[in-house]
C-alpha cells in the first residue's frame, strides 16, 4: 500500500504531520509529492525530517503557478507535465533538479501534477536519471520498463454534497485492491485534510487495507523491489 501527500503549505503543514503521525502509529510509511519551487521553509524542512525518517519523496513538478507553453486547455496550470514535449520537459527538469539540490533532497521519483504526464516528459525523467515515475493509472521504473498497474484512489471532487459518496468509494477501493492482493495506492492533498470526513475516510482506507493483509511501502521502497 502507497500513501501520498501532496500540496503541502505552511498553512496546512500541521494538519500534514498529524496525518504523518497516524500513519506513523499504523507503521505505514508517507510518500511526500514535493513541488521543486517549494524553497527554503518548514514545509522543505518537514519534508526533510520525514525523509530522513525513512518516507519517500517524490518530484511533484517545478512551478505550478506558471502555464506550460504545451498543455491540455481543461488542465491549465497544474497539470505541469501533461503534454509537454521533451525539450520543454527537459528545461524545467533541469530547474526543479537545482532547486532540489539547493534543497538538500535527493530525490530520484517523479509524480507528475494531476498524475498525467506526457511522453515527451518520460522520455526526459530517463535522460535526467529519474527511476520512477507514478502516474493516474501506474507506477513506471524508468531503468527496466517494468509497468505496475494500479490506480489512484483518491477524492477528486471537492463539492460537499458528494462528500459521503466520495469517502465510501476510497474506502471500498482500497478494500477490493488489498482482497484481490494487488497495490493500493491511495493519494491525499493536503486541503482535503482540512474535512475531517475526508481525513477519516483515508484513514479508515488505510485501516482496511492493513486488516486484508495488506503492508505500508514507499514508491521509493516500490522502485527498489522492481528495479
Amino acid at each position: 500500500m502507497l500513501v501520498s501527500l501532496s500540496g503541502i503549505t505552511p498553512r496546512t503543514l500541521h494538519r500534514c504531520a498529524d496525518l504523518a503521525a497516524e500513519l506513523d502509529r499504523r507503521k505505514v510509511p508517507l510518500s511526500v509529492l514535493y513541488t521543486a519551487r517549494t524553497g527554503e521553509g518548514p514545509v522543505t524542512e518537514w519534508v526533510r525530517t520525514r525523509a530522513r525518517g525513512g518516507d519517500s519523496v517524490l518530484l511533484h513538478g517545478y512551478d505550478h503557478t506558471v502555464t506550460p507553453t504545451h498543455r491540455t486547455v481543461y488542465l491549465g496550470k497544474k497539470a505541469e507535465f501533461a503534454t509537454l514535449p521533451a525539450h520543454e520537459a527537459r528545461l524545467r527538469l533541469i530547474a526543479a533538479k537545482a532547486a532540489l539540490d539547493n534543497a538538500g533532497l535527493a530525490v530520484d521519483g517523479f509524480a507528475p501534477p494531476r498524475w498525467v504526464v506526457s511522453q515527451g516528459t518520460l522520455q526526459a525523467l530517463a535522460e535526467h536519471g529519474f527511476r520512477l515515475c507514478a502516474d493516474l493509472g501506474a507506477v513506471r521504473d524508468l531503468v527496466t520498463g517494468e509497468v505496475r498497474r494500479a490506480r489512484v484512489q483518491e477524492f477528486t471532487s471537492q463539492s460537499h454534497r458528494t462528500e459521503t459518496v466520495r469517502c465510501f468509494t476510497l474506502v471500498l477501493a482500497a478494500a477490493r485492491a488489498a482482497r484481490r492482493g494487488g497495490l493500493v495506492r491511495l493519494g491525499a492533498d493536503a486541503t482535503d485534510l482540512t474535512r475531517p470526513g475526508l481525513r477519516q475516510a483515508l484513514l479508515d482506507a488505510v485501516d482496511v487495507a492493513l486488516e486484508n493483509r495488506a503492508f505500508g511501502a514507499t514508491y521509493g521502497s516500490l522502485r527498489t523491489v522492481t528495479a
